[in-house]
């Protein structure tokens, strides 16, 4: 293994971590617990899941994997905030988290150690040629980064004692 090869293990190990402890999360809680407030006036755990299906299914376009298989969560999952009328039934969330993380596994084990290393669709070539790190690895390491946040608070979802 190269040190490419190695990098891309270990940010892909990093995104594998982070998405089987947010699955076990999800998991272990009833829809009831989902649709609480993971804090007094914060974001419900609903609204959570909602945001975090539609950014991993907006990394499908993103690296150039295909179409989003939920293009209608990404308007009151990412660009509305909580509480501002967002009504997808909880079974319907977890499902398209599902769904849109098993696409982007079957995906990911078919890159190649170059494809990685390659721009995302959202850099122009112009500024791919100037910022190089602005790549698919790159954005993968920055998803996980943010699952890895919202993780945090839905931690408060589970019931303490």
């Amino acid at each position: 293994m190269n040190q490419q090869e190695l990098f891309i293990k270990m940010a892909l190990d990093a995104w594998n971590v982070y998405i089987e402890r947010t699955n076990k999360l999800f998991d272990s809680l009833s829809d009831g617990q989902i649709a609480a407030e993971v804090a007094p006036n914060r974001n419900t755990g609903t609204y959570l899941l909602g945001h975090l299906a539609a950014v991993h299914d907006n990394m499908l376009p993103l690296l150039s994997i295909g179409e989003k298989l939920y293009p209608e969560l990404y308007e009151p999952y990412v660009r509305t905030p909580d509480k501002s009328g967002q009504n997808t039934p909880i079974p319907e969330l977890r499902t398209a988290w599902n769904e849109v993380n098993s696409a982007l596994s079957v995906a990911f084990e078919k890159f190649s150690a170059d494809d990685w290393f390659t721009r995302h669709t959202a850099v122009t070539e112009e500024d791919f040629a100037k910022e190089p790190h602005r790549n698919k690895l790159n954005l993968v390491m920055n998803r996980t980064a943010h699952l890895a946040n919202h993780l945090g608070q839905l931690t408060f979802l589970k019931p303490r004692g």
